[in-house]
């Protein structure tokens, strides 16, 4: 399970930290709340604040970090189930780990649909009106075009259903920077067997770390890069890690010429 914080180190803030998150900072929008600008009533209302604030999270414009590496190469040897994030920005599809390995809990800006018809809009014709300010329609019925983000009292996509087979099948959970302060996701953690290990690897302790700890359950409070590397290291992967990351974002930058 991965939340906002792994992709803090890629220069994304994540939602909630006081003073550097998003909701501290989303006064320049105009909303009259900071939630509103994730609410689909306002967005109905008014999708300019969102659309300006999505700018900021154009695909591309961020690259994976050392942290989505680590979670490829678990994937790589054979030792991903199922990746379930929290996370928007596609970093988890940018590292490499395949669509049939992931679980984006609260949808993603790879794709758009209509709000009205609920077609599928082609990606290039949404953020090419989105970076020029323009609110995009459909071509079809003319409703806006929204990313296929889950907004507040928005259902969650039909794969997180997966979590219904997944979790009871799992014989370790790994939680990797989350508050977990949001429902139904949050609770996910509860749902692996009693004896299964769960690792969380975050800033804070949050959760059933903190609430009701099992027997079997790990903390690792600090710095997440410094935390993945000291695991890393302790698996003997240190330099399989470092030649993947160099290897992939080489063909990053390639796409880039």
């Amino acid at each position: 399970m991965a939340g906002a914080g792994i992709s803090t180190p890629s220069g994304i803030p994540d939602f909630r930290s006081l003073g550097s998150g998003w909701y501290s900072n989303l006064q320049e929008y105009s909303v009259p709340y900071p939630e509103a600008i994730f609410e689909l009533s306002y967005f109905f209302h008014n999708p300019k604040p969102f659309l300006s604030w999505a700018k900021q999270l154009y695909p591309g414009k961020y690259r994976p970090n050392i942290i989505h590496y680590f979670l490829r190469l678990l994937h790589d040897k054979g030792q991903v189930l199922r990746l379930y994030t929290q996370n928007i920005d596609g970093l988890e599809r940018a590292s490499g780990i395949p669509a049939s390995k992931l679980v984006e809990a609260h949808g993603s800006f790879a794709t758009a649909s209509c709000t009205t018809c609920h077609r599928a809009a082609p990606g290039e014709g949404f953020w090419a009106d989105v970076m020029e300010d323009r609110v995009p329609h459909c071509s079809v019925c003319g409703g806006v075009t929204k990313p296929d983000i889950v907004f507040f009292g928005e259902q969650l996509p039909e794969r997180f259903l997966l979590h219904v087979v997944d979790f009871p099948m799992a014989d370790l959970l790994l939680t990797l920077g989350s508050s977990l302060q949001v429902e139904p996701f949050a609770s996910l953690t509860e749902a692996v067997r009693s004896s299964v290990p769960r690792l969380l690897m975050n800033k804070d302790v949050v959760g059933p770390w903190a609430r009701c700890p099992r027997s079997k359950d790990v903390v690792q409070v600090g710095d997440l890069v410094r935390s993945v590397e000291k695991l890393v290291a302790l698996l003997g992967w240190t330099e399989e890690l470092k030649a993947l990351v160099q290897r992939e974002t080489g063909k990053l930058g390639g796409l880039d010429g």
